[in-house]
């Protein structure tokens, strides 16, 4: 997994943390995360053409999600913001001698993605040790 994607998830997270307020603002966001807003803002254009997102123009503009928490899951953010996602290039080819081992170890990774949705990272975060500033 990429930069792309651990930055993504935490820009999700912060869109889920917030999801019942009004649309965020990048700047909010980077700073919270600390990521640069010109790095999240390349992320927006793939999360927003994939339908997970929602953008919003104006002086109460900003991002949101284009869904509740619970129905986006790591999976689909990694995804769209990967691509092929697999552990190793020749993942497709069952002639590799190891591709028993790289294909299993593709399925493991991809079934964990799917389990885990952006209601769930809230909720451990928020059980954290740890106090969140918001």
């Amino acid at each position: 997994m990429s930069t792309r994607s651990r930055y993504g998830l935490q820009f999700m997270f912060e869109l889920a943390l917030h999801s019942k307020e009004r649309p965020v603002l990048l700047r909010d966001i980077a700073e919270r995360q600390n990521i640069s807003e010109k790095y999240l803002s390349k992320l927006v254009i793939p999360l927003k053409s994939s339908g997970l997102i929602n953008t919003y123009r104006g002086a109460r503009g900003g991002y949101s999600l284009a869904c509740e928490p619970k129905k986006i899951t790591v999976k689909q953010i990694v995804d769209v913001l990967e691509g092929d996602a697999s552990p190793v290039e020749d993942i497709q080819n069952p002639l590799n001698p190891t591709w028993d081992v790289w294909s299993g170890l593709d399925k493991a990774i991809s079934d964990y993605l799917e389990s885990i949705n952006l209601e769930t990272v809230v909720q451990n975060n928020r059980n954290r040790q740890f106090t969140y500033v918001i």
